[in-house]
């Protein structure tokens, strides 16, 4: 982000980080015309004080924005104080809290899963009365499936309770669990109105994949990204993100298919997507999807790339507990698969598992035919 930034014309940058400056690299701090240390970047009181700070020694400041969902909130709300443009704390809060999120959606009659936010066993077992077995549980606030749990039975809900039961302070988010194939649709915004969309599909979702250790997730994005099939999604996605209140931005949206055909959304984020998705753009266009994202939300500028291949993502997940004891097979993938590769992070001996579904390396696959992305 921070190279990209600097790398574009007219812009005096400074930083605000939970590191020094002296972690940056020295070809990139040399450059910044601020920088600002906090103890909690998501902190609302310490990003006013850097802000006000920051402005102090360099003078007005005209942009403040992050890709950390965490940091979206008190962000919004500190821009608001400083009379700074960006997406409104409103915007924020509907984009961040998913139990709010998908109240508003609902209202506004975009397919959503249902669902409940839930402050009691009692609760939970109204909720499950209501839509059946299995259904999924998280945080209101999370993100990237993080502390996500499926719920299939009785047991397993009882389980659950006994771990993590709910409460007024910490409640879960009740869902419906969506049955289908799981894509996800990155979107860029100016002024309310979308102007450019990627696609991805998950293969298989990311909860089964935090349930079943030995699957390797992968991630798709086809060459097609502008094929019929895919109308419905677009316009379900463009209204949501209206009725969230999106103005200039990438956001994340993940969705399904169902086997009916419907869609239905799971939930948006008001900035680009992880999981290395932005890097898989980039190769599909040929193009720095993160430079492109830096003169959207600096200079409200963004020219629309040509998709040229389908790119895929293998996410490599280490088996077992403990450490890295080996990497094996990388010879039989080079061999068979050398020619498509356009990326890759390899773990290594003694690494330590990163516990998420994206594992400990990837491998990110390129080639003009989407099916020859898909096999491989």
């Amino acid at each position: 982000m921070i190279e990209a930034a600097l790398a574009l014309p007219g812009v005096k940058l400074a930083v605000i980080a939970q590191q020094s400056l002296e972690e940056l690299a020295p070809h990139l701090g040399s450059r910044l015309a601020g920088h600002w240390r906090v103890d909690d970047v998501t902190n609302e009181a310490q990003l006013e004080k850097a802000l006000r700070g920051l402005s102090a020694k360099i003078g007005p400041i005209a942009r403040c924005f992050g890709a950390y969902e965490q940091l979206q909130e008190p962000l919004a709300r500190v821009r608001e104080t400083l009379g700074i443009n960006g997406l409104s704390s409103e915007a924020a809060a509907n984009f961040r809290d998913k139990g709010r999120m998908k109240d508003a959606l609902r209202a506004a009659g975009v397919p959503v899963a249902r669902h409940r936010v839930v402050h009691t066993a009692a609760d939970a077992r109204e909720f499950i009365a209501e839509v059946g077995f299995p259904i999924v549980v998280k945080p209101p606030s999370g993100a990237g499936a993080i502390a996500t749990n499926r719920i299939v039975d009785g047991a397993s809900l009882n389980s659950m309770l006994a771990r993590q039961a709910p409460s007024e302070s910490k409640p879960w988010l009740a869902e419906e669990f969506l049955h289908g194939r799981e894509h996800s649709m990155e979107t860029v915004s100016i002024n309310g109105h979308s102007v450019w969309h990627s696609l991805t599909r998950y293969e298989p979702t990311p909860l089964e994949v935090l349930e079943h250790p030995w699957i390797q997730w992968c991630v798709v994005l086809p060459r097609e990204v502008d094929d019929a099939s895919f109308d419905d999604a677009r316009v379900t996605v463009d209204r949501a993100l209206s009725v969230l209140g999106m103005v200039n931005g990438v956001s994340h949206c993940e969705w399904f298919r169902r086997a009916d055909g419907s869609i239905a959304i799971s939930e948006i984020a008001a900035r680009p997507p992880g999981a290395q998705i932005t890097t898989l753009i980039s190769r599909a266009h040929d193009m720095d999807f993160v430079k492109a994202w830096m003169g959207l939300m600096i200079f409200g500028k963004f020219e629309a790339p040509a998709r040229r291949y389908a790119v895929g993502a293998a996410y490599l997940r280490g088996q077992g507990s403990g450490r890295v004891r080996g990497v094996h097979g990388l010879d039989i993938i080079e061999r068979e698969f050398g020619s498509l590769i356009c990326d890759f992070r390899l773990p290594y001996s003694g690494q330590l598992p990163t516990g998420s579904y994206e594992g400990e390396g990837y491998i990110l696959l390129r080639h003009h035919d989407t099916e020859v992305v898909v096999n491989a």
